[in-house]
């Protein structure tokens, strides 16, 4: 067994946004210390670590001068320039490493590499140019979603076309070298897992969140989704399989599509916290926060066990900017079983995450009603 990182270290967290804060704060409550490096001097992160580096995720010098500072480096986005993941490992752990994130950063890469290993996707290809994409589109049917191959989320950096002819169309508001190209699947839902793995290979998994989106953007969450039990168990035997594939330390969520033929299909990985599973906080014996504090330091994981429903509601900047200021949140706070995590953010803006609402309950579905009231109460 490798040696753990015990409590009185020092975690390096490469991203101060909000997974950054959250993951922070349950490490302070271990008793570690934490530095972050963001490029942002006010980022959600600055307010509860004990060092802040701020300069570009590309910075490779940064990027060393933190892991030297470090027993163990992690990390809260993918957006983590690779000469900069290099230098950090030359200094000091990092978990996960930059192999996984070679691999992840990249649609194009990702894709390949799942189909390499034979996980199940939807039908899919890669594009470095107009003409290139038209005849991708073709072989898809016309109704496809383009991505860009790096950067891009919560929606932005992708293009819904309709007919081949619709290349020329995304291949310019995307703007990239290369693009990503999915068929358009008819959903029944979706939902997603999240694996945790520490430097011995012990894993734990969480139950399956059932997510709905608007805009492409995750309005709410419920776990444990009320899904079918062999869909949600397929689902995780897939997404620890690939954890253990990709060799990844910390934790990997993998986000799936469920069509209506009943497929189960992978449609992203992401090697950090993820937006789904903030429900953990309330519903599981172990928050997803604690557990990737646990993983990278090779501590003994936690229980995954549901503690208690919970349904969880994304809050986008554009309740400030409707309300003209800070919501009533007084108004939800009312509501027996809920409770709100704002992220520090000071830039309200429309469709930026700037805090969450989690409501517990008896069940899934009064759990998911619980939390759909309070957004109700936010409204103008």
């Amino acid at each position: 067994m490798s040696a753990p990182i015990l409590p009185g270290s020092t975690i390096g967290i490469l991203g101060g946004g909000q997974l950054g804060r959250m993951m922070a704060l349950s490490a302070r409550s271990l008793g570690y210390r934490i530095a972050c490096l963001d490029p942002d001097p006010h980022c959600g992160a600055h307010y509860v670590v004990e060092e802040h580096v701020v300069a570009r995720f590309d910075d490779v010098l940064a990027a060393e001068w933190l892991a030297s500072k470090s027993q163990v480096v992690t990390l809260e986005i993918e957006k983590i320039g690779l000469d900069a993941l290099e230098a950090v490992e030359r200094r000091a752990p990092l978990r996960p490493g930059a192999h996984v994130l070679g691999i992840v950063q990249d649609r194009a890469k990702q894709r390949a590499w799942l189909q390499s290993q034979g996980f199940p996707q939807g039908a899919h290809g890669s594009a470095s140019g107009a003409d290139e994409l038209r005849t991708l589109l073709a072989k898809l049917g016309g109704k496809a979603f383009v991505k860009a191959a790096r950067g891009g989320y919560d929606g932005r950096g992708q293009y819904e076309t309709k007919t081949p002819e619709d290349a020329n169309k995304a291949w310019e508001y995307l703007g990239a070298e290369v693009v990503v190209a999915e068929e358009a699947l008819t959903l029944e839902f979706e939902l997603s897992v999240m694996v945790a793995r520490n430097v011995d290979g012990h894993t734990a998994v969480f139950p399956a969140s059932y997510n709905h989106h608007i805009d492409r953007i995750l309005a709410w969450s419920v776990l444990p989704g009320a899904i079918d039990e062999r869909i949600a168990a397929k689902a995780q035997e897939i997404a620890v399989s690939i954890a253990n594939t990709i060799g990844c330390v910390g934790l990997l969520a993998t986000e799936f599509f469920v069509t209506g033929d009943g497929r189960i299909l992978v449609n992203e990985l992401a090697p950090r916290p993820h937006n789904s599973f903030h429900a953990t906080e309330a519903a599981c014996a172990t928050s997803q926060f604690e557990q990737a504090v646990r993983a990278v330091c090779n501590l003994p994981l936690g229980s995954t066990e549901v503690v208690r429903p919970t349904a969880m509601a994304n809050l986008l900047g554009d309740l400030w900017v409707d309300h003209k200021g800070v919501p009533p949140f007084e108004r939800l706070l009312s509501l027996p079983g809920v409770r709100l995590f704002l992220y520090g953010k000071d830039d309200a803006r429309r469709g930026r995450k700037m805090g969450h609402i989690l409501a517990s309950a008896g069940s899934p579905d009064a759990a998911r009603a619980l939390v759909e009231e309070a957004v109700r109460r936010l409204e103008p």
